[in-house]
């Protein structure tokens, strides 16, 4: 079971946290983003299609975040090498970091889901205890983009193929490892507090890949100006 039992919530301290850049040269840590506002959102992989479609949304927001005063930062579960490669194609402003062992998804309490054992008679606890039949019934289609509503596991090879986007070996592997990874964005306030929590499918497994608009994002940024 994971060790932190449920995310940072609004009026906590932000965790300390250093990782690699991958749109920029060294490291960025807490320290070094003290002192100016930032939403901060931990992804998957870039196997999956709807966090790079989110990657992207950001990119196109940070204009509009920094006139409100907060800078954008992405969290991508990848190596450094693979993220600069894919990124370089794809060049966003939203500060990229790497993070490959989830470990800062895990600090700021982002879950991910463990399944019961088949016999199991514990209750399940959506996402942090799941059945794999809760799971097998979900349905998506949070962009529109699909034929229809499909199981999450079968919508990514259906926009990856869509996208031309073909997993590399590091993708393969952070997927292996990865596979139940939620989504969640942080506001954090210039002095380190967490402002704003939004947690990934919170209600269900219907609910997977649906993320924070830009309406929801800009009105999180506008409120602690105020």
């Amino acid at each position: 079971m994971q060790g932190q039992t449920r995310p940072i919530q609004p009026g906590e301290n932000a965790p300390a946290f250093t990782l690699p850049a991958a749109n920029r040269e060294g490291t960025v840590s807490l320290a070094n983003l003290r002192g100016r506002s930032f939403l901060i959102a931990f992804f998957r992989g870039l196997h999956c299609p709807f966090c790079r479609r989110q990657v992207g949304q950001l990119g196109g927001l940070q204009p509009a975040l920094r006139a409100a005063g907060v800078e954008t930062v992405a969290v991508i579960n990848t190596p450094l090498e693979r993220a600069r490669m894919y990124f370089g194609h794809r060049p966003t402003p939203a500060l990229l970091l790497c993070d490959e062992n989830c470990t800062t998804h895990r600090a700021f309490g982002v879950p991910h889901a463990e399944f019961l054992a088949e016999n199991s008679r514990e209750q399940p606890v959506w996402p942090y205890r799941a059945s794999r039949a809760q799971f097998e019934a979900a349905r998506i289609n949070p962009t529109g983009e699909l034929p229809e509503a499909l199981h999450p596991m079968a919508a990514n090879p259906v926009l990856n193929a869509k996208d031309g986007f073909v997993l590399s070996e590091a993708d393969h592997a952070i997927f292996a490892n990865h596979p139940t990874q939620l989504v969640g964005h942080f506001l954090i306030d210039a002095d380190g507090i967490v402002r704003w929590v939004q947690i990934e499918a919170r209600d269900g497994p219907n609910s997977l890949s649906i993320f924070p608009n830009a309406v929801e994002m800009l009105a999180a940024a506008d409120s602690i100006r105020h």
